[in-house]
């Protein structure tokens, strides 16, 4: 992020790609999004920035690359699913206020 008073923000040596203020206006209106003249300025470099790094994505040769939707492995890390021991009906229903047969009896709605 750049300071406001700094001009176009840069990645590295990429220097921004110009977008124009009817372009931030329109993602802004899409959005919703009421913006002060300040604001439509520095979107617009941020969003120059932005589309300049995609671009630089889009020149990479990725022949062979697994497509990915995270950079790193993902483990689950819960517990494996296998059947044990559970309450029997009795202890389920002890503190139950009223019951019908192995059902919890409740007011009607």
């Amino acid at each position: 992020m750049r300071a406001p008073d700094r001009g176009p923000l840069h990645f590295g040596r990429m220097r921004s790609v110009a977008i124009t203020r009817d372009e931030v206006l329109h993602v802004a209106r899409l959005a919703r999004l009421a913006l002060t003249e300040e604001e439509v300025e520095r979107l617009g470099a941020q969003l120059s920035a932005i589309l300049e790094a995609v671009g630089k994505v889009a020149e990479l040769d990725l022949e062979g690359v697994e497509p990915t939707s995270h950079p790193l492995d993902l483990a689950n890390v819960a517990a494996k699913d296998e059947p044990r021991p559970s309450l029997s009906a009795d202890e389920v229903f002890a503190n139950a206020p009223d019951r019908e047969g192995n059902f919890f009896r409740v007011p009607p709605a």
